[in-house]
């Protein structure tokens, strides 16, 4: 990779970070179910008519929309709204990962190795850390949402694993969200009631403005047109370790626009949690791995000089 392609990896990194505060401007004045409706419909028009179909099964790419789109961020949303900070659910929803094995396991029988539930098991340490230090302020029910988001995400990725080959994240992005603006929209109006919906679409902010077009142009479509480029020209191993990134980013930047300054036992179970992630997804043997091979490199290139330099100081 060169540095233009780290560039781009950490400008996804940036955009996905910085979603959760934008999607906490547009739930002060919007309900939860009712502006992720709105974002999918951003997502889909007019996307839809330039993403070329998917190949394979349409019904799973529904499945996908159901779990990784509607259950995933409808639950999401509705957490930040009972009140979970957008830095900490930055962080939460990263267990997602540890799901998303366990899930495997039941569903396909694809047992994880000793690493990967040692991985897990540090991950939930550190989530365990996170729900018995949480503030007064934060509600255990908006916790709990939040793990039913993560679990939705492993669901989805799970069912993501049949889709043929050739069908991007684009793609998957765009034609997945079909079934989320409706289905979401009319359960908003059973929660929340037609009046507070009426009220709403009547009187969009700009906050809610800035939620939808951020999060559906930016966070979905140029966040997955640029990681899905570089997924293409770059291993796998080299690109996903950017993503966690994304809970430091989503931590400072509630931080420093939010006011939502984590304590210190949320930093120490959020550092256990993407530990464990890091663990269950290979990311540290990935990067132990690059270390040591640019250390091989550099010692072949200095060794392959030393004779150069000593024949060149025999001839002078």
């Amino acid at each position: 990779m060169r540095p233009v392609h780290y560039m781009l990896a950490l400008l996804v990194v940036v955009l996905w970070g910085v979603n959760f505060i934008f999607i906490d401007f547009g739930l002060r004045d919007w309900p939860p179910l009712l502006l992720v409706a709105a974002r999918f419909t951003l997502v889909v028009f007019p996307a839809i008519f330039f993403v070329k179909f998917p190949h394979g099964d349409f019904r799973r790419i529904l499945l996908i929309g159901v779990f990784m789109s509607a259950g995933q961020f409808g639950l999401l949303y509705t957490s930040m709204f009972l009140g979970l900070p957008a830095g900490l659910t930055s962080i939460v929803i990263q267990i997602q990962a540890a799901f998303t094995v366990l899930v495997a396991a039941l569903a396909l029988r694809e047992f994880p190795n000793r690493r990967q539930i040692i991985g897990i098991l540090i991950g939930l340490s550190g989530l365990g850390v996170i729900g018995l230090s949480l503030q007064a302020s934060v509600p255990i029910a908006a916790f709990l949402v939040a793990l039913g988001a993560s679990l939705s995400w492993a669901i989805g990725n799970v069912i993501a694993r049949g889709v043929k080959e050739g069908t991007n994240g684009v793609q998957m992005t765009v034609w997945s969200a079909l079934v989320v603006p409706v289905p979401l929209f009319v359960l908003s109006l059973l929660v929340d009631g037609p009046a507070e919906v009426a009220h709403a679409l009547a009187h969009p902010t700009w906050g809610v403005v800035a939620s939808i077009v951020y999060t559906a142009g930016c966070a979905s479509l140029i966040g997955y047109v640029i990681w899905n480029s570089l997924l293409a020209r770059f291993p796998a191993s080299q690109v996903a370790p950017f993503s966690l990134l994304v809970p430091l980013v989503g931590v400072l930047s509630a931080w420093l626009v939010l006011g939502d300054r984590p304590t210190v036992p949320e930093l120490i179970g959020g550092v256990l949690l993407l530990l464990g992630v890091a663990v269950t997804t290979g990311v540290l043997r990935t990067i132990a791995r690059s270390i040591t091979g640019s250390k091989q490199r550099s010692r072949k290139v200095i060794a392959s000089e030393k004779p150069e330099a000593e024949h060149s100081s025999a001839s002078g």
